[in-house]
């Protein structure tokens, strides 16, 4: 094992996935829970969320500037990601629901009930290439008013959903997680990998990825532990192009092989909510962090989006 101040190397892949000597770099800080980080391509920015002051802002590569957009509306948003047309599909606390912002900047609400009932507190969600939209439900939004309006669940529990946003259909596609949170699909999208955070609620202490198998019609199956975290829980997570998983933890960004083996870290002088994949080559890596934001520059590209 190698190790420094920045980085841990458990397995020898790990070397050429990282620079030993490649920096960390702060560009953004102020917030208290920095979460739901989207890279746009077309405008060379980032985009992410702080949550309790129910803002988002938006960070410009080329001048460094950052900027509040859509802020101050009630709308606690979460984890984002882009769909197959470019937009920026994310989840709201405040509103309980799905959203999109259009190219013309308006916002259409995608889902915001399960068989008339409000869902709790969309967390996360990723858009797969048929367009349907897969989405986290856990109750962090609605136990206070830090991240949102405080209020009785109107559900069973806390479950993952697909949605189709050409027809509005809303089908709940687990029911066996204690709080569901970060999701991505693998890039052949025959694997739902989804991180269970219920250790940071719960006694029954959930702190996995599980990995489902996707059949032709869209549902699940297997769902058996690929990862346990070592440090805190697992929230938010994305892929890179070999199919290694880079995801959140409460000491930086773990990186596992497609094997499920734990390749190495990337420290984090801050608690890790997020990660996504940026830059003109997507090989820049964008960690939101507790009260800051992060990257840092791999030999490595992102899985692309769409």
């Amino acid at each position: 094992m190698t190790k420094t101040d920045t980085y841990e190397i458990r397995d020898d892949r790990f070397k050429r996935s990282i620079k030993l000597d490649e920096p960390i770099d702060q560009i953004w800080t102020g917030g208290k829970w920095t979460e739901g980080p989207v890279y746009s391509p077309t405008f060379r920015c980032l985009i992410w969320s702080d949550i309790p002051n129910d803002r988002r802002l938006r960070w410009d590569e080329l001048t460094g500037a950052v900027g509040d957009i859509r802020s101050g509306l009630g709308c606690y948003t979460n984890g984002s990601t882009l769909d197959r047309q470019g937009r920026i599909v994310a989840c709201e606390h405040g509103t309980r629901s799905v959203t999109r912002i259009e190219h013309d900047g308006s916002v259409t609400t995608l889902a915001s009930h399960f068989e008339g009932k409000r869902f709790n507190s969309p967390n996360d969600v990723v858009v797969r290439s048929d367009d349907t939209i897969w989405f986290s439900d856990p109750a962090y939004g609605i136990e206070s008013d830090y991240e949102g309006f405080q209020a009785d669940p109107e559900l069973d529990g806390e479950h993952v959903y697909r949605l189709d946003p050409a027809t509005g259909d809303v089908i709940q596609v687990t029911t066996d997680f204690a709080c569901p949170n970060g999701l991505a699909f693998s890039l052949d999208e025959q694997t739902l990998y989804i991180a269970d955070s219920g250790g940071t609620r719960y006694a029954s202490g959930e702190h996995h990825i599980r990995a489902f198998s996707v059949s032709a019609d869209g549902k699940l199956s297997g769902g058996d532990v690929f990862a346990e975290c070592e440090e805190g829980v697992f929230d938010g997570f994305r892929l890179d192009t070999q199919g290694r998983i880079w995801t959140s933890a409460k000491d930086g960004v773990h990186c596992y092989h497609p094997d499920g083996t734990l390749l190495g870290k990337i420290f984090v002088p801050e608690e890790v909510s997020n990660v996504c994949f940026g830059g003109p080559k997507r090989n820049r890596l964008f960690i939101t962090a507790s009260t800051s934001v992060y990257a840092v520059l791999l030999p490595t590209t992102g899985a692309l989006l769409f």
